[in-house]
């Protein structure tokens, strides 16, 4: 290939563990390149997390190289080419060069070459089939993607309904990269042809979907990208209920720069608990990322109420984040603001009486117990949970004696 240009070398091109991963893999003149994302991000001066590694060495000869030379290797995606070097704990992904042979939507066939053109056209986007050598010497073998990504264009490699039906998620990636990197209105043609795969979606896994929602809706504002899917009808494939993009778009703006959690951001989507379980299930979230989801929307439902009971309720986190959800439905600031001093302002304190406490009364064990306990704790909470373990108990006999809801 011929150089496209060159950067200084940045730090973590020069750490000694990918510099030892690189020496490993350089066999008979065939030099090994960093590519995609860690080149996208160094060009545009941005931080470096994930470190990919192109080769022409086929994945078992790379990785016989690497033990050679004393590094240990994960056979992450083995069959697909894709191996893991582990060198003083960082972690490089490593592919071996190829080029499709037959695609499916979902996962291609390929072959392994040694043309690094090939490897390139295969690739999704301009701006991610980049390479760079460890002097920091680069190369652009479709010729647009060092100028699409300094102009902020994201666009297919070659035609756009090719490339996405080589993997159909490339449509929801195509909005998430517009959303991180893009700069005015995305490519017209690779929108159209987004529009027109939209109901591939519904083949890809939902981990897969989850995957690329949660990054798009991790960039600084992805409420325009998140717009477009759904005016083009594209974001119906990938969430159960109709998404409330408004809420998205005043969510964003009450953040003020400092991007809430992802999950935060799908709350104002799915706008009620209500939607929580079949978006859990389209979307095969985690128990945790469900759970989370479930408290930042029941926390926003309930916002008014004590903040004592939000806090032992959903969670400190998912309070506060409860608290901007209500905002972007039209709590007034004033009283957002209040309502997030003063969740961030108790200091959690355990209910001052306990089963203990009921069974002493003559309560027998079971389901009594519990009821009672409930009881207290909703008149506790009422209190903004400032009553002493003396009222508690008092008002634990009271109950005893005539058990009814708490007020």
């Amino acid at each position: 290939m011929i150089p496209a240009g060159a950067i200084p070398p940045p730090a973590w091109m020069a750490e000694p563990a990918v510099q030892r991963v690189l020496a490993a893999l350089a066999r008979d003149g065939r030099p090994a390149r960093f590519v995609g994302g860690a080149v996208r991000d160094t060009v545009l001066g941005r931080a470096v997390t994930d470190v990919d590694i192109a080769t022409p060495l086929p994945p078992e000869e790379a990785a016989r190289a690497l033990e050679a030379a004393g590094i240990k290797v994960v056979p992450t995606g083995i069959d697909h080419g894709t191996i893991t070097a582990v060198s003083a704990g960082r972690h490089v992904e490593i592919t071996t060069l190829r080029h499709d042979v037959e695609t499916f939507g979902r996962r291609a066939r390929v072959a392994y070459t040694d043309d690094w053109a090939a490897d390139a056209a295969r690739r999704d986007f301009t701006i991610n089939a980049l390479f760079a050598d460890a002097d920091g010497t680069l190369y652009d073998p479709t010729g647009q993607g060092l100028a699409d990504l300094k102009a902020g264009r994201v666009r297919f490699i070659g035609d756009a309904a090719t490339r996405i039906a080589e993997d159909y998620l490339r449509v929801l990636r195509f909005f998430r990269f517009n959303a991180h990197y893009g700069c005015g209105a995305p490519d017209a043609a690779a929108l159209a042809a987004c529009a027109a795969a939209a109901a591939q979606l519904d083949m890809l896994s939902p981990e897969r979907i989850w995957t690329e929602l949660e990054r798009l809706l991790g960039a600084r504002d992805p409420a325009p990208m998140v717009a477009l899917m759904a005016t083009h009808g594209i974001l119906a494939h990938a969430l159960p209920v109709g998404g409330d993009v408004g809420a998205l778009e005043r969510l964003v703006a009450l953040e003020r720069g400092a991007p809430s959690d992802p999950l935060c951001r799908l709350a104002a989507l799915i706008v009620t608990a209500d939607a929580v379980d079949a978006t859990a299930r389209r979307l095969r979230l985690s128990n945790a990322d469900a759970r989370n989801l479930a408290a930042i929307l029941g926390a926003a439902a309930i916002v008014e109420q004590p903040a004592c009971r939000l806090v032992r309720r959903f969670g400190r986190a998912a309070a506060l984040d409860g608290v901007l959800l209500a905002a972007a439905h039209g709590l007034a600031s004033a009283r957002a603001a209040a309502i997030r001093h003063a969740i961030e302002a108790w200091v959690e304190t355990p209910l001052p009486v306990s089963g203990d406490d009921v069974l002493a009364l003559g309560v027998a064990p079971g389901p009594a117990v519990g009821a009672l306990l409930g009881q207290v704790a909703a008149w506790w909470e009422e209190r903004d949970c400032t009553a002493d373990r003396t009222a508690c108990l008092a008002r634990l006999h009271e109950l005893a004696r005539d058990p009814k809801p708490a007020s």
